[in-house]
């Protein structure tokens, strides 16, 4: 896909990884939908850099576990510029709990979070489909976790939307074909305000380096590192449809 001049709507891109993808999506030209749920002065800022990194944005308040502002987001993009060539879902919760604990999650903790992490993904590309198969082609990427992958993370509900999440970029891959291709990139740690707004500075510190002790490459990921590969898989991955990439710096491997 030829990114300049295209339509991109990326889901929770105030902060974090939403906003690295939408500024990379920026840099090569593309005109972006910036959405956020509550940080809207974060969301303007992000609109901000996509303008400045040459790109065209307009930010557009969406919480995406409402199918209504699903399609108000998809219709934003159509009613500015007409079209939609990709989508990123990237918004995505958690509740941090004790795996072993299994008092600490209730029905609604459960129901919120696949909410937002499974059902909004569906409602996005469900909304955007009309439009791209209109088109005859369009991208679509989920941000997902290795916790879907390995079962490791910040909750048990957490872990099983993100698996969920998986399963259905597969079936979806396969049902949206042969004009839309689905794809899923799956981060390790990545170093954005999700585990800072958790721990106190030095805790982070340890839990960072624990965790570099721990994976092959030695590195947690930047925001900025999921978003090249979520970009690559708009921009320059043609034949690929229904992979799960993982950008975990090669902790599924272990160390040996």
């Amino acid at each position: 896909m030829n990114l300049k001049g295209s339509v991109s709507i990326v889901t929770g891109s105030a902060t974090g990884t939403g906003a690295a993808c939408a500024v990379q999506l920026s840099r090569k030209g593309a005109r972006v939908v910036v959405n956020y749920t509550k940080s809207e002065v974060d969301a303007q800022a992000t609109a901000e850099q996509c303008r400045a990194a040459g790109g065209e944005a307009i930010v557009v308040q969406a919480d995406v576990a409402v199918d209504a502002d699903c399609r108000k987001l998809a219709q934003a993009a159509l009613d500015k510029w007409g079209r939609i060539d990709s989508l990123v879902n990237n918004a995505g919760i958690t509740k941090f709990a004790a795996h072993a604990d299994l008092e600490a999650l209730s029905a609604e903790d459960f129901q919120r979070i696949y909410a937002v992490n499974v059902i909004g993904p569906y409602q996005m590309i469900r909304a955007c489909t009309p439009a791209m198969k209109k088109q005859g082609a369009g991208a679509i990427v989920n941000i997902s976790s290795i916790s879907g992958v390995r079962g490791i993370g910040s909750s048990t509900a957490y872990i099983a939307s993100k698996g969920a999440l998986n399963a259905m970029t597969l079936a979806l891959a396969r049902s949206l074909a042969p004009e839309i291709r689905v794809n899923t990139v799956c981060p390790g740690l990545i170093e954005t305000r999700w585990h800072l707004s958790r721990f106190s500075p030095e805790d982070y510190a340890k839990f960072k380096a624990n965790y570099e002790k721990s994976v092959p490459l030695a590195k947690a990921a930047s925001a900025d590192d999921v978003a090249e590969v979520a970009v690559w898989l708009l921009e320059g991955a043609a034949q690929v449809t229904g992979e799960t990439v993982l950008v975990d710096g090669g902790l599924h491997l272990g160390k040996g």
